[in-house]
């Protein structure tokens, strides 16, 4: 007995199993040209479509048809009115057919919901999903502070803080192509951040819940020119973005004493995110479901059969 999981996000392709214990997750990044910063909704539209067979092949390969009991897709970013991109259409047709082929019940949830999900199951805190916590959705697109609470089988996310213009995954890939670091350059960023020195920081204003980004992205470009180091640059960008998430998680928490901070997204597989916000006693979960994947809607269907 299993459910299966679709996502498709604007940067990745992604299929899952859960059998309520395990879970296996297939994934294949979207192809962007170099030098640029994404990809237009019908680009991505289309190379959707070429990734999920493949896909499929590998995920449905050892699995047996009527072990399957329900069939999970995300169909939109936000759980919230006007969230919408096409790009959720290419997992939305894939897994109603599917659903109605085997007689199985399709269950709609959000991506910021997947992953959410999917962050708690794989840092081993299942037990999260049926009481209130804060959380971060850090992503290319995202950088919300959530309040979320127990909805039925799945999860009501508020947004209650975060940027106010630009995503840290945002300001992250426009340091990556000052660099020319290929897209996304989150992984480049973090690997380059390991070798710098320098511990300079712009500190981003904080004074509650919420804070801009669009004016550290000059600085960073002032601070390439200066150093022409992509190592040190790399790290001054990193710097800021966790300065300002570890200052409005400790206004969150005192705000909220006693919920645990759970950080999702791919931003929040980040080394130097994670070492900064260790004083806060946060929930990571392992990299590869930081990052975009079904699993965590594979989750949710789960849930949504009671068993």
């Amino acid at each position: 007995m299993r459910t299966l999981g679709f996502d498709t996000s604007n940067y990745t392709t992604s299929l899952a199993s859960f059998d309520g214990r395990e879970g296996e997750n297939q994934s294949r990044l979207l192809p962007v040209r170099p030098g640029e910063l994404g990809l237009r909704q019908s680009d991505a539209l289309f190379s959707h479509i070429k990734s999920l067979p493949d896909l499929a092949d590998r995920l449905f390969s050892h699995i047996e048809p009527q072990s399957v009991r329900a069939i999970g897709v995300s169909t939109r970013p936000r759980a919230v009115e006007g969230s919408y991109m096409p790009c959720f259409l290419a997992g939305v047709c894939q897994a109603r057919v599917l659903a109605d082929a085997l007689h199985v019940p399709l269950v709609e949830v959000s991506h910021q919901q997947g992953h959410l999900a999917a962050a708690l199951w794989s840092a081993g805190r299942p037990e999260l999903m049926e009481r209130p916590f804060l959380a971060w959705h850090l992503s290319g697109g995202t950088t919300e502070l959530l309040y979320v609470e127990p909805q039925g089988f799945n999860l009501h996310a508020e947004r209650i803080g975060g940027t106010t213009d630009i995503s840290a995954g945002q300001l992250i890939d426009r340091t990556g192509q000052l660099l020319e670091l290929p897209f996304p350059s989150g992984k480049h960023l973090d690997r380059l951040s390991r070798e710098a020195r320098d511990t300079q920081v712009f500190r981003v204003k904080c004074p509650g819940l919420e804070f801009s980004l669009s004016g550290v992205q000059n600085k960073v470009q002032d601070y390439f020119s200066a150093s022409a180091s992509p190592a040190e640059t790399a790290a001054y960008a990193l710097r800021c973005v966790c300065q300002a998430v570890y200052t409005a998680t400790s206004h969150a928490r005192q705000l909220h004493p006693g919920l645990p901070v759970v950080f999702s997204g791919g931003v929040s597989s980040n080394t130097m995110l994670r070492a900064a916000m260790n004083a806060l006693e946060p929930v990571f979960c392992p990299p590869a479901y930081s990052t975009d994947n079904a699993l965590g809607v594979a989750v949710l269907a789960w849930r949504s059969l009671g068993v």
